[in-house]
C-alpha cells in the first residue's frame, strides 16, 4: 500500500472514500468544520438530531455529499478529546479503514485533525493494520486493503513511522494466520531468513545437529513427537554503538501446539496455529526496528518446534537437562512453551546481551486472571518492566504487571526429582509460576516476560480488527527500543 501525505483540503479531495474524526460533545472543528462548511452545516445538523454523537468508534457514513468531491464521507467518533490518546487513535483509524475495507478501494484519505506525533503513527498503523483480515485463502476475499492512503495534517516523519508499524504488525499478522501446514519450524525460519535479508540482518539457523551440539536439550524434547524437526532463528541488528551490549528479544515459536500427550481437546486445539505469536510479534518487531533505523543493538532469537504426539513424544515424568544444566521433571507436555523459552534463555544470556525481554502465548492462567484484551508483565528488574509498561501505556497497548515475590513463588516450581518442574502446584498462579520457570534460565540478568496469552489472537471480530491474530505488542516492543536506545 501507498501511503503519502494529503496536501488538498478535505472538500476538494479527489478519493473514494474520505474519513473525518469528530470528538464527543464537541462541535466540528479542523477538517470536520471544513466539510461541515461545504456541506452547507450537514454535519452540525446531524449533530444537533443526535444523528452523529462523535461516540468513541461510531460510523456514519455519508455517500455522496453535496459540496465534497470524494464518493463517501465516512464520519468517525473519538470519544471525548480529554480521554484521546494513541490507543484510541489506533482504533478509531482501524475501525473506520475496516468499514472501507469492505470493498476495493483504490485511494482512501484520513482527515482525523491536528494530532501529537506519537497519535498520528499509532493511527496510520490502525488504518494500516484494519484493512487486513485473515481471508488469506478465501476465494471471496471480505477485506480489501486501499491502493493509495493519504495523511492529511502530518508529516513525512510521523507518516513513514506509522507506515513501518502497520506493515510490520500485518507481517507478524500474516505469519500467526497462516495454517500450521504452511508454517512449521523450517518454514518460519526460512520467512525470518527472508526478512533479515529484506532489512540488513545478521542470520544464524541452528538445525536439529546443531541444537544438540549445543546441548539444547529442553527444546529438543518437545520437538521429539513431531515430524518437523526443530529450528533456532538468531538475528542481529547493530543500530547502536559498536560493541555497545544488545537488547535481547526472545520469542516462543511453538508452530503447532497439540498438547503432546497431554493431549488438547479440538475447540482447544483448533487456534494452536497461533501459539508462535511470540516469535511472529518479536519478528515483526525487528522488521520495524530496522527498517527505522534505531539506534540500538537488538538480538532477536526465536525457537521453533511443533509440540505434537508422535511415537518419539516425550513423556511425563521425564527429566529433562536444559542448556545451563538445569534439571526439568515434566508434569505436563501441553507446558511446553517455557521449556522451548528455557534452552533459547540461555543462549540469549550468553550473547552478553544488557536486557532480556521474551513474548510468549504461555498460560491460559494469564487471561484467566487479565481477560483476553491485558497482557501479563512478570519482571526481575524493575526498571527494565518499567520501560516496558511505560511503552504500552504510550502506545495504548493494555498490560498489567503482575507479583514475583520469591517467598511466595520460588517454591512452586521445586521438584522431588530434579531441580524442578514444569508447572507450579495445582491451579492456582498458574502465569506467575511459567515466569519464575523461566526466571531460571536468565542468569539474572535484567528480564521481562510477556505473557501475550489474551490478546494475540481474537476468536471473534472486534469493530477495529478481523478476528484472528492482532498484532499486538509490536508497537510497544519497538517504542521501548526506542526508549532504550536513549537511555
Amino acid at each position: 500500500m501507498n501511503v503519502s501525505i494529503c496536501k488538498t483540503a478535505l472538500p476538494q479531495c479527489v478519493s473514494d472514500a474520505a474519513v473525518v474524526g469528530l470528538f464527543a460533545g464537541e462541535q466540528p472543528a479542523g477538517p470536520a468544520a471544513e466539510a461541515d462548511r461545504a456541506t452547507d452545516g450537514l454535519l452540525s445538523k446531524l449533530i444537533q438530531r443526535q444523528e452523529i454523537t462523535g461516540k468513541k468508534f461510531e460510523l456514519t457514513p455519508l455517500l455522496a455529499p453535496p459540496g465534497i468531491a470524494t464518493e463517501q464521507l465516512l464520519v468517525v467518533g473519538l470519544g471525548e478529546q480529554a480521554k484521546f490518546d494513541a490507543g484510541v487513535a489506533f482504533r478509531a483509524a482501524a475501525v473506520a479503514a475496516k468499514q472501507l475495507a469492505g470493498k476495493s478501494r483504490a485511494k482512501a484519505a484520513f482527515f482525523l485533525g491536528e494530532m501529537q506525533a506519537k497519535e498520528t503513527e499509532n493511527a496510520i498503523a490502525g488504518a494500516i493494520v484494519g484493512c487486513h483480515g485473515q481471508d488469506i485463502y478465501r476465494a471471496e476475499k471480505k477485506r480489501f486493503p486501499f491502493g493509495e492512503l493519504l495523511w492529511a495534517g502530518s508529516d513525512e516523519a510521523a507518516v513513514f513511522r506509522g507506515q513501518v508499524l502497520g506493515e510490520s504488525m500485518n507481517l507478524t499478522r500474516r505469519l500467526v494466520n497462516e495454517p500450521p501446514q504452511e508454517i512449521y519450524p523450517e518454514s518460519f525460519a526460512t520467512r525470518a531468513a527472508d526478512v533479515a535479508k529484506q532489512c540488513g540482518l545478521e542470520c544464524e539457523i541452528w538445525d536439529q545437529p546443531r541444537l544438540e551440539k549445543e546441548r539444547c536439550g529442553s527444546l529438543l524434547a518437545v520437538a521429539r513427537g513431531s515430524a518437523r524437526p526443530p529450528r533456532l532463528v538468531i538475528l542481529r541488528y547493530n543500530g547502536g554503538k559498536t560493541g555497545s551490549p544488545a537488547l535481547a528479544l526472545v520469542g516462543k515459536g511453538v508452530t503447532f501446539d497439540s498438547g503432546g500427550l497431554s493431549l488438547k481437546p479440538s475447540e482447544s486445539m483448533l487456534t494452536m496455529k497461533c501459539d508462535m505469536a511470540g516469535a511472529a510479534t518479536v519478528l515483526g518487531a525487528i522488521h520495524a526496528i530496522a527498517r527505522l533505523k534505531l539506534p540500538i543493538n537488538v538480538v532477536v532469537l526465536l525457537g521453533r518446534v511443533e509440540n505434537m504426539a508422535g511415537p518419539a513424544a516425550y513423556k511425563l515424568g521425564d527429566v529433562l537437562v536444559a542448556r545451563n544444566g538445569r534439571t526439568i521433571e515434566v508434569h505436563n507436555t501441553d507446558a511446553e512453551g517455557r521449556l522451548v523459552l528455557a534452552d533459547v534463555l540461555c543462549v540469549a544470556v550468553e550473547t552478553g546481551a544488557a536486557k532480556i525481554i521474551d513474548l510468549a502465548t504461555l498460560t491460559g492462567a494469564c487471561v484467566v486472571a487479565l481477560g483476553t484484551e491485558t497482557v501479563g508483565v512478570m519482571t526481575n528488574d524493575q526498571p527494565c518492566c518499567d520501560v516496558v509498561l511505560e511503552s504500552a501505556q504510550r502506545c495504548g497497548e493494555p498490560a498489567w504487571q503482575l507479583p514475583m515475590f520469591p517467598d511466595v513463588y520460588d517454591e512452586i516450581i521445586n521438584s522431588e526429582v530434579a531441580d524442578i518442574k514444569n508447572v507450579g502446584d495445582g491451579r492456582w498462579g498458574g502465569a506467575i509460576a511459567a515466569a519464575k520457570f523461566l526466571e531460571q534460565f536468565v542468569s539474572g540478568k535484567p528480564w521481562t516476560h510477556l505473557d501475550i496469552a489474551g490478546p494475540a489472537f481474537l476468536d471473534k471480530p472486534k469493530p477495529w480488527l478481523d478476528g484472528g491474530a492482532t498484532g499486538c505488542m509490536v508497537r510497544t516492543l519497538v517504542e521501548a527500543a526506542d526508549r532504550f536506545s536513549s537511555s
